[in-house]
């Protein structure tokens, strides 16, 4: 629960001012841990963002494609 939870805040981070990507890609890795299936992992992204409005998905997209330290959202995004 508590990889999940830090994961979760780690991508409203991302979206709000920046998050170090090495972190991030941590964070997921135990979330990955904890919803090792992409079905889950989609249905959770749904969920998440239909109460937060980030993405987990653009996210990590976001810090797979970058070798930027930090992981910023652009604010159009949501």
């Amino acid at each position: 629960m508590i990889a999940v939870t830090t994961f979760y805040q780690l991508v409203e981070d991302a979206y709000e001012r920046g998050v170090d990507r090495v972190n991030l890609m941590a964070a997921y890795r135990g979330f990955k841990q904890v919803v090792p299936d992409k079905g889950t992992e989609r249905q959770l992204d749904r969920q998440f963002s239909e109460l937060s409005g980030y993405s987990l998905y653009r996210v990590m997209k976001q810090a797979a494609n970058t070798d930027k330290k930090i992981v910023r959202m652009p604010n159009d995004q949501h």
